[in-house]
């Protein structure tokens, strides 16, 4: 229901997604007033696609205690319940992100070893793309939190890409190890002895180089790597545009790149690399990008499956119990 576009965009993405990849079912949550007059007359999906009703919605900007206290049937709660009670294995949202992170973890709390969930995305890079976390959820960190950060993005990159010891990176000042202040330094003498593959500190520009599978940073560092990179992206094709229309001659000169415009716009196409994992969860939750069209929700919702394929918090919860011995697992994660 939430995004800046609600059931327009997400429920024929979620056609095109069932259509794609037949081995999935899907539940939508919501106003079933609203949702119902979309599915159609033909039923296409039969019993893989069915509506289960939430009265209420989460609105975009509203404050999260307002979204935990008084919206006890919204269609984020009944989501994260279907999560918690194993009706569904995965959950995704267009909406409010605050609200959506706060009622996905008093739904179903962290995993064991885990202190803070965490928000974690991919970022194109010259090398493909990279796995960014966390975005925003977490503004201070200890050196533990971006321990724990760092096993699972690595996780989530395995369970993902199907890489075995995806490279794992702490975002700093500089490649050395006296760069960084003193939380930044203790977390990386943590990731050397983590078992993970930690390649060491890289730098802003590394993140786009591609020289690190994960990118390890605290919440507020990562917001502002991903909203700078957003707007610089966006400048950039608006200054493109403008100069290609700025007169006749650059007008042709437009028609004659078109080829190589269309071929960088696919290459690093934003839309492709939508849906953000909320990490750290006792059930995997996945945010979509509030404007996403219905391409970018597929996409999400693609990665939210194989997630769960890969019974993703499982594996979260059996890696901290080797970095801490005295944790109890749970017995089902997913």
């Amino acid at each position: 229901m939430g995004g800046d576009h609600g059931p327009s965009v997400t429920v024929p993405a979620v056609f095109d997604f069932l259509r794609r990849d037949p081995d999935c079912t899907a539940i939508l949550v919501g106003r079933e007033e609203v949702l119902r007059p979309l599915l159609g007359p033909t039923q296409e999906f039969g019993a893989r696609l069915r509506v289960h009703h939430a009265s209420q919605v989460v609105e975009m900007h509203e404050p999260v205690a307002s979204a935990l206290r008084t919206k006890k049937d919204s269609s984020m709660r009944v989501m994260a319940d279907l999560v918690k009670e194993g009706t569904a294995n995965a959950a995704l949202s267009a909406g409010n992100t605050g609200a959506l992170m706060a009622i996905s973890r008093f739904v179903l709390k962290t995993l064991p070893g885990i202190d803070r969930p965490a928000i974690a995305s991919i970022l194109p890079t010259a090398r493909g793309h990279s796995y960014v976390l966390d975005l925003g959820a977490n503004v201070d960190c200890s050196a533990e939190h971006l321990l724990q950060f760092g096993v699972m993005g690595s996780l989530l990159v395995s369970a993902l890409e199907h890489r075995d010891r995806p490279t794992v990176g702490l975002l700093n000042i500089g490649e050395e190890d006296i760069k960084g202040n003193e939380i930044v330094k203790q977390a990386a003498e943590l990731l050397k002895d983590s078992g993970l593959n930690f390649c060491g500190n890289v730098e802003g520009d590394d993140i786009w180089k591609g020289t690190a599978d994960v990118v390890v940073c605290d919440g507020f560092v990562g917001n502002v790597v991903l909203k700078s990179s957003e707007g610089l992206a966006q400048m950039i094709a608006r200054g493109l545009k403008e100069e290609f229309s700025r007169n006749l001659l650059t007008r042709l000169a437009a028609i004659m790149a078109l080829p190589v415009i269309r071929a960088f716009k696919r290459r690093f196409d934003h839309r492709a690399y939508n849906g953000a994992s909320l990490l750290g969860l006792k059930g995997i939750v996945f945010k979509s990008h509030g404007s996403a069209d219905s391409y970018a929700f597929r996409c999400a919702l693609e990665r939210a499956a194989e997630a769960a394929r890969q019974r993703l918090p499982e594996k979260i919860a059996a890696r901290m119990a080797v970095l801490h011995p005295s944790i109890n697992q749970i017995p089902d994660a997913a």
